[in-house]
């Protein structure tokens, strides 16, 4: 009875949690309007690029993952070595973004549940150590928000890319990557309605957005 107790109690705390995400001003590397707006533009043209080919520098295959590699890369100096390695076209590449030192640590600072900070976070750590919550409503995202959905025993992320939503199902076979692009009247005709971002779907708990992001 108490070890059910106990589970009960956590699956309840989990949801709770994830809606309150991190609080206003925790940031001290907080990139400003001017950055964040260059910032969405890399994230969005990364994730776009993984949809396409995704990288073989990319290890960790699933949702987080996906929001964990493209974050590192926007961060990253965008000098001739890295559009090499990227295989991104220098035309359709967005403009400049300037970073302090300071702001570039970001890409490898995820504050996980526990407090302490470091490369890797989970879907669930990266919303509540690592965002803001924004809204249930999908007409108030920004391009490089999260949709956050949490199914009880796995939680997933979804990437709001402008004009469509990008994700990884967490499986990877040699035949299929794992990565889709679908839009929002898609996602919202889902057979599986747990998937459906709307805001009487208790399974999606909403819009967030990155904690470093001007707001």
């Amino acid at each position: 009875m108490r070890v059910a107790a106990v589970l009960l109690l956590t699956l309840l705390w989990q949801p709770a949690m994830a809606l309150e995400g991190m609080a206003e001003g925790e940031n001290q590397f907080q990139l400003d309007a001017n950055q964040s707006r260059l910032f969405r533009a890399w994230f969005i043209r990364i994730v776009d690029e993984q949809i396409r080919r995704p990288s073989p520098r990319w290890q960790h295959r699933d949702c987080a993952g996906l929001i964990r590699f493209a974050v590192a890369e926007t961060l990253r100096k965008h000098d001739d070595r890295w559009i090499r390695a990227s295989g991104m076209s220098e035309q359709t590449l967005p403009a400049p973004l300037l970073l302090t030192p300071e702001q570039q640590t970001l890409r490898h600072s995820w504050r996980n549940i526990d407090g302490n900070t470091g490369a890797f976070v989970t879907a669930l750590a990266l919303i509540q150590g690592n965002s803001h919550f924004i809204s249930k409503d999908i007409n108030q995202a920004e391009p490089g928000d999260l949709l956050f959905f949490d199914q009880g025993d796995e939680q997933h992320l979804m990437v709001w890319m402008g004009s469509y939503i990008a994700y990884h199902t967490g499986r990877v076979t040699p035949q299929d990557p794992g990565l889709r692009a679908v839009t929002v009247q898609q996602l919202i005709q889902w057979k599986d309605s747990r998937w459906q971002p709307i805001g009487n779907n208790p399974n999606f708990i909403g819009l967030f957005r990155l904690g470093f992001l001007s707001r």
